[in-house]
């Protein structure tokens, strides 16, 4: 994990435990506290200090002479409204996807130019897969990414291509033409895929979950060895179930 840039101001005390929480990942599960202070860019002195009173609230966890998420970090998690309630709803036609494909099945949500993964079911052959729970994946080469794209205004799309388009295969779409492109055919087939944009011999699809306003709340996908077909075969499914996920939004706010 790079480290973090210092900024020409001293950061504060919540930006130093911001730096130290995000120091972890899957990558850095456990962590030793000088390993800690480089990663999160900070003092070995200014760490110990405050992964020491992260400990004692509960936030992290001591390992021996190493550190890990706490608990009490996970207990918060599950009180984030947004994410609680859409979660809590699609749980359900997120099992029935895997049920019917054995394939790897996840919901998205959008944060900023990333997608942020707040349910994964891991199918059958989705060993060593790139995505995690709670993980993030860049907004433009992720089948979620690209359906939630689809079903955002222009200026979204615009907003991300600005922010640049980072490439994590060889066959990951870095051209802001193509992308368009593609992101004009999800929206015409009501959802999107990609192949072998984020890992070599697997590809995705996926359908964005409509709220009451009709901007996406979310996107369902499933994701498979190419060998197994092509993405975009999965469409319907996706569809299918999207659509039900956002009917039973529409049920519960009304």
């Amino acid at each position: 994990m790079p480290a973090p840039s210092r900024s020409a101001s001293p950061p504060s005390v919540l930006s130093k435990v911001d730096r130290i929480l995000a120091a972890f990942d899957d990558d850095h599960q456990i962590i030793g506290l000088s390993d800690l202070a480089r990663i999160a860019d900070l003092a070995k002195p200014t760490v110990h200090r405050l992964a020491s009173e992260l400990v004692a609230l509960g936030l992290l966890d001591r390992i021996d002479e190493r550190f890990s998420l706490g608990r009490r970090l996970f207990e918060l998690g599950q009180r984030v409204p947004g994410y609680r309630d859409i979660t809590r709803l699609a749980i359900p036609f997120v099992e029935d996807l895997y049920v019917a494909t054995g394939a790897t099945v996840f919901l998205s949500v959008r944060d900023g130019n990333e997608i942020l993964y707040v349910i994964k079911i891991r199918g059958h052959t989705g060993e060593n897969e790139v995505s995690s729970l709670a993980g993030r994946l860049p907004l433009h080469c992720t089948a979620t990414g690209r359906a939630i794209l689809a079903a955002e205004p222009d200026a979204t799309l615009e907003e991300c291509i600005a922010a640049g388009l980072p490439r994590m295969t060889r066959h990951t779409v870095t051209s802001p033409s193509l992308l368009r492109q593609l992101v004009d055919e999800a929206r015409l087939a009501g959802a999107a895929s990609e192949r072998e944009e984020v890992r070599l011999g697997y590809g995705a699809a996926a359908a964005a979950v409509l709220g009451s306003d009709g901007r996406p709340v979310a996107a369902i996908g499933i994701a498979m060895p190419i060998h197994k077909g092509e993405p975009s075969s999965y469409h319907s499914l996706v569809r299918t179930s999207a659509r039900a996920i956002g009917r039973m939004l529409d049920s519960t706010s009304t």
